[in-house]
């Protein structure tokens, strides 16, 4: 069982969310490293000041042993000293009694107070005979509001910063997107009365030239094989309408006419004859329509592509005869082809020769090995214009519709010897110098072994 296709998804709540969670992240690395500094900053010039004060308590301690105050006048000082830092509180520890200067009960009145405590000793006074303890503290709660205060700051900063930039990003992108829904009008008008007309990329993006560029050229391809199928429905019904009508009439005069057996042979023999042609119509069309869908000639060694060619030549004896027309094969190779293919495609270019030649001349079939197979046929007729030189492939189409034995051919051979060309990867051509006319197919390398390498 497949999986159900996922519905669309709009490519501007995408990539604003891409941006505001990528901002996220940078303005999170970039508050991390500014509440860490800040941290580090603010214990240092904690630390200092316990330092400074601490200092300042050892030089209390050390001038009254020098004098020789007495243990009270020390008290006085340090209590003199703590009353003016209401932020420190001092504690010192003589044997077993402890004194305290300041205000301890300020310092742990609440739970969110903090301390940073410094311990060190001081130097024993006269009249004790104990070391002093000191342990110096401060109060450090505003600094801890401080930076509760700025991680607070910079997750705003961090999550406002994303929806700035998401929000920015997504009408960015609704605005660049306003000559692409223009872009998608344009296709909607389009139809199959319209295939000449194009996408304009006026005002678009450079990225989308190149989009726009494909579909355009993706559109001329569709118009000219649309207009290649109407041309081609055209042409098949103009091609069968002949032999239709002819056949419906020799049926419909067998059938109100009592007719006797020779008279009644004959209308049997037209319509065979009309029968026949619209298969050979019908033939050659599905062997276009399988070359067109790329089917690929099946190869095999020709040992004598003359020989091959003189088979061609010895069936169209009789017509060449007729038309008093003498045909040589000049030339040789051996090729990887389709043989019958091959034959075919001379066949038809032979006979197109012989049906144009003036009587009396001479046909070439000649045969070239160098730097490629080529097959070509010049006759010398009626001078052909250039510009109806590439014309002469196309199916159904006449130079000259004036030209004798139209209603024996339908059109189609020159374009199944293009086509044939087309199945082993070459390519047909004609040319036309005065009076001689040259039309053939060239196969590529591959396709041929030269007969001076073969010996």
């Amino acid at each position: 069982m497949s999986a159900a296709p996922s519905a669309p998804r709009s490519l501007s709540g995408q990539l604003s969310t891409w941006l505001a969670l990528q901002t996220f992240v940078v303005l999170s690395v970039v508050g991390i490293a500014v509440y860490t500094i800040a941290n580090w900053n603010l214990a240092s010039r904690q630390d200092a000041l316990l330092e400074q004060k601490g200092q300042v308590v050892h030089h209390l301690v050390s001038e009254h042993e020098a004098s020789g105050k007495d243990y009270q006048d020390l008290q006085h000082s340090l209590t003199d000293l703590f009353s003016k830092s209401s932020d420190f509180f001092l504690t010192l520890k003589v044997g077993d009694t402890k004194l305290n200067f300041g205000n301890p009960v300020v310092a742990r009145e609440s739970n969110a107070r903090q301390e940073r405590t410094l311990d060190f000793q001081l130097p024993t006074l006269q009249g004790s005979g104990d070391g002093i303890s000191a342990s110096l503290s401060m109060d450090v709660s505003s600094d801890a509001k401080l930076r509760t205060a700025l991680a607070w700051a910079l997750l705003v900063c961090a999550l406002g910063g994303a929806a700035v930039v998401s929000a920015c990003t997504a009408f960015a992108i609704n605005r660049s997107l306003v000559p692409l829904e223009a872009l998608g009008r344009q296709a909607e008008d389009m139809d199959a009365d319209s295939l000449g007309q194009r996408l304009s990329g006026e005002g678009q993006a450079l990225e989308l030239q190149p989009l726009i560029e494909q579909f355009n050229s993706l559109l001329q391809r569709l118009e000219i094989a649309y207009l290649q199928l109407e041309s081609f429905n055209m042409d098949v019904a103009h091609e069968l309408r002949t032999p239709l009508a002819t056949l419906v009439g020799n049926l419909e005069l067998s059938l109100t006419q009592q007719l006797d057996v020779l008279a009644f042979r004959e209308v049997v023999a037209s319509s065979l004859e009309d029968a026949q042609h619209m298969a050979e119509v019908v033939n050659d069309m599905l062997f276009l329509s399988r070359a067109d869908r790329g089917v690929q000639a099946r190869r095999s060694q020709v040992e004598s592509v003359a020989r091959a060619l003189e088979e061609v030549v010895a069936y169209h004896e009789a017509e060449a005869a007729e038309s008093e027309v003498i045909v040589q094969v000049t030339g040789e190779a051996q090729a990887a082809v389709d043989r019958k293919l091959l034959q075919r495609a001379v066949s038809n270019l032979l006979s197109n020769a012989l049906r144009y030649a003036n009587r009396g001349s001479t046909v070439e079939v000649n045969i070239c090995d160098s730097p490629c197979l080529t097959v070509r046929v010049v006759n010398e007729g009626e001078s052909i214009p250039a510009a109806d030189l590439p014309m002469l492939f196309h199916r159904f189409y006449r130079a000259d519709s004036s030209r004798r034995d139209q209603q024996q051919h339908h059109g189609l051979g020159l374009a199944i010897v293009a086509a044939i060309a087309r199945m082993h990867g070459g390519r047909s051509f004609a040319s036309c110098q005065g009076n001689l006319v040259s039309i053939g197919f060239a196969l590529p390398g591959d396709s041929t072994i030269s007969i001076r390498n073969a010996i």
